[in-house]
């Protein structure tokens, strides 16, 4: 492999590791549940938990965490008996939450579009597995 070729290949590597682990925080199987929910101002763990369908307290903990550690969410507790825990979306998600409506929007758009591709890819993958297994 050239010199050039490897420079190349680190400078794109460098690049990307930044965005795909911010993706990888962002776009995790709960955390756009959690900011769209949180996006409506701030919010209770106990609304969040019943917002986010399928997550357990302890996925949602996890979560909450690493979106306050990413600078993505507020933490604020209130000093009420018992106490009061809100969380609340940042500028910083703010900006985030329009991008992801824009992805939500699309995805709803191309639901039907994504649904016919995969039957479609599955029925001829199934055919192609058929065709191979009878000589």
């Amino acid at each position: 492999m050239s010199h050039s070729h490897t420079h190349v290949s680190e400078q794109v590597t460098d690049e990307a590791c930044p965005l795909v682990e911010v993706i990888d925080h962002v776009a995790g199987k709960w955390s756009i549940s959690i900011l769209v929910a949180a996006a409506r101002g701030p919010i209770r763990f106990t609304e969040l938990e019943r917002s986010v369908a399928g997550i357990s307290r302890r996925m949602l903990t996890l979560n909450l965490r690493r979106l306050e550690r990413d600078g993505l969410l507020t933490r604020t507790v209130h000093p009420t008996v018992p106490p009061k825990v809100e969380y609340s979306l940042t500028p910083m998600a703010r900006e985030l939450y329009s991008s992801l409506t824009g992805l939500v929007e699309w995805a709803e758009r191309h639901r039907g579009a994504i649904t016919r591709a995969r039957n479609s890819y599955d029925a001829a993958t199934a055919a192609t597995k058929a065709d191979q297994s009878h000589p």
